[in-house]
């Protein structure tokens, strides 16, 4: 009982999350250490039922590779079977955080093309200065009809205006 309340109250580091995942996951399942060492072998995964039994009790270190053995024979992905148990068990919590890192990553990846656009229209407009007024007058029109495309989207008409979306420009 020590052991399972140490489990779900801690985030463990890395190797102690993927014993204690390793025990879930099989009990989950309700397979002995015999059964999980059959499908790591069956996998090509070489290990004995002890190893596993050592593994789930931290009396032995478990490699990279017997790592990608416990998660492909779980069908799980690598980041999941190393995560914290308590939030690794619940797989919708993990699936979501994962979309929130990769919109994350999105959102980095897309203000850098961004910058880099904006830095391509400055340096032209350097060169150009006769046209920059227009330039901007055109970007920033732009970029607020986006805004406000966006924001209708997410958010509704704002108060007052019913459903009615061409409401008059604010230029």
């Amino acid at each position: 009982m020590a052991d399972e309340d140490a489990a779900e109250g801690v985030l463990l580091s890395g190797e102690a999350n993927v014993a204690v995942r390793i025990k879930v996951e099989r009990e989950a399942r309700g397979w002995s250490t015999n059964a999980l060492s059959d499908r790591l072998n069956e996998a090509g995964f070489e290990m004995n039922p002890s190893a596993v039994w050592r593994i789930e009790n931290g009396k032995r270190r478990i490699n990279l590779n017997e790592a990608i053995g416990f998660a492909e024979v779980f069908g799980l992905d690598l980041r999941n079977l190393v995560g914290p148990p308590q939030l690794a068990a619940k797989a919708r919590a993990m699936e979501l955080i994962d979309e929130v890192v990769d919109a994350f990553r999105a959102t980095q990846r897309a203000n850098a093309a961004f910058t880099e656009a904006r830095d391509a229209l400055d340096a032209y407009l350097a060169e150009h200065p006769d046209i920059r007024g227009e330039a901007d007058v055109m970007v920033s029109n732009a970029i607020a009809e986006e805004a406000n495309k966006h924001m209708l989207k997410a958010y509704g008409p704002p108060p007052g205006e019913g459903g009615d979306a061409g409401s008059p420009d604010q230029a």
